[in-house]
């Protein structure tokens, strides 16, 4: 079985830092980076768990929530590379693609929050 354990880290950082974050910070982009984020990870949760199935999209639920549907559709991820990757043959490559995902996206929106400091 996949250890998701880098992946989960990456993201319960992130959705804390997000949480943490002003609402000026978010409101520049921050809360944007965020949202992008975890509707990327729930298109592949959904790709993963139901094949041949277009994802459906991720609202928006707002600036202040954005930290609690990125631990979420971060965390389905997780779970559908644990259990359906057996099934589909995600593995190794497509964890460390998302773990590379997440950094990338925190880097991006910790430097929208500098901005917003300014």
């Amino acid at each position: 079985m996949l250890d998701v354990t880098p992946l989960l880290t990456a993201v319960d950082r992130f959705a804390d830092r997000l949480r943490a974050m002003p609402q000026s910070s978010l409101a520049r982009g921050a809360a944007a980076e965020g949202l992008g984020l975890a509707g990327e990870l729930a298109d592949r949760a959904q790709r993963l768990e139901f094949p041949g199935r277009p994802p459906r999209p991720l609202p928006d639920a707002g600036l202040f929530a954005v930290g609690d549907q990125l631990a979420v559709a971060g965390h389905d991820l997780a779970e559908a590379l644990r259990t359906a990757g057996e099934r589909t043959g995600a593995g190794p490559r497509e964890l460390a693609g998302a773990v590379a995902l997440v950094e990338a996206a925190e880097s991006a929106a910790l430097e929208a929050a500098l901005r917003a400091r300014r």
